[in-house]
């Protein structure tokens, strides 16, 4: 065996970004949780008014853009930066 071995932890740079790769593949699966949660609201045995279906549809949407949008740019800004060689 050699004496010396690798670093035990990830580097940080380098755990974040694989952190937001995974957010990254996760999101299309909560957005189609989320998507589907509507088709529940319907069992109390009232029909749910459309125009509240329609806004929580909406929002949604809006919430998984900006939160794609945020890590698409986080991943973009980690690949444009010279890597950490932890010298000062």
């Amino acid at each position: 065996m050699s004496s010396e071995r690798g670093p035990v932890f990830l580097e940080r740079r380098t755990y974040r970004r694989r952190r937001m790769a995974d957010a990254a593949r996760l999101l299309p699966i909560l957005g189609a949780a989320l998507f589907g949660l509507p088709l529940l609201w319907g069992i109390e045995g009232e029909a749910t008014p459309t125009t509240r279906v329609m806004f929580y549809i909406f929002s949604t949407w809006l919430v998984l853009t900006v939160l794609t949008a945020v890590i698409s740019r986080y991943l973009r800004q980690e690949k444009q930066d010279p890597p950490d060689t932890g010298e000062w």
